[in-house]
Formats: structure tokens, sequence, C-alpha cells
């Protein structure tokens, strides 16, 4: 299980450092800041579990760990 903490850590660091180039704001309606942050913790949430699932089974089926 340690291997795959480390897979969420380093996915984490991906994504969140990769959903700071995207403006969210824009996307929403005006004042609606709080909506906005709630619909990127979300989608930062789903990103990170969508890759790290998938590392973690494509090492896993290659045997890699």
């Amino acid at each position: 299980m340690t291997a795959k903490f480390i897979i969420y850590i380093v996915v984490t660091i991906l994504v969140v450092w990769s959903l700071e180039s995207v403006n969210i704001n824009q996307i929403f309606k005006k004042n609606r800041y709080y909506q906005a942050r709630v619909f990127y913790f979300f989608l930062a949430a789903s990103l990170i579990y969508l890759v790290t699932n998938f590392f973690w089974d494509l090492f896993t089926s290659i045997k890699i760990i």
C-alpha cells in the first residue's frame, strides 16, 4: 500500500499544478466564487483518483509493483 500512497502524492502535486493554469472563474457566473472552488476541488479529486488508479493498474498488470 505504500507504493500506491506515493503515487497518490505525486499525482496530487501534478494535478493541482496543472489545474492552476485553468481559470475556472471565467466559466462560472459572476460572484460565484465558492461554487467555482467546490467545482475545482471535486475536479481535482476526481482526476487524482482516476490517474492514480490508472497508473496503479498499469504497474500491477505489467508486474512492476
